[in-house]
């Protein structure tokens, strides 16, 4: 069964980095889903697809797994770009653009 190795994405709502700097190994969705008839639940037989297991670096993951003979694959996070700001830059006098505040 194939694992993928990932890092954490910080959450859309927040602008913390807190939990951002786990590196997790999730096994894929083997078997099918399916919803059971009288509660109408969504359920698995696969019971692996339920397993995260965390790491603090990325070559703990791999190892974890080449110990193991699980396949893997790596999913690198993507760069931030920050671009400074500064809250004086909206009242500057050479802006380009109407404040609309």
């Amino acid at each position: 069964m194939q694992a993928r190795i990932y890092r954490q994405t910080k959450p859309a709502g927040q602008s913390g980095l807190a939990g951002t700097h786990t590196w997790i190994l999730e096994y894929g969705q083997s078997a099918a889903r399916h919803a059971d008839p009288l509660m109408g639940w969504v359920g698995s037989s696969d019971t692996m697809s339920q397993i995260h297991l965390k790491f603090s670096s990325k070559e703990d993951a791999e190892a974890y797994a080449k110990r193991n003979a699980i396949g893997y694959t790596v999913a690198e996070p993507a760069k931030r770009i920050l671009k400074p700001k500064m809250y004086a830059a909206n009242f500057a006098a050479n802006r380009i653009g109407n404040w609309t505040h």
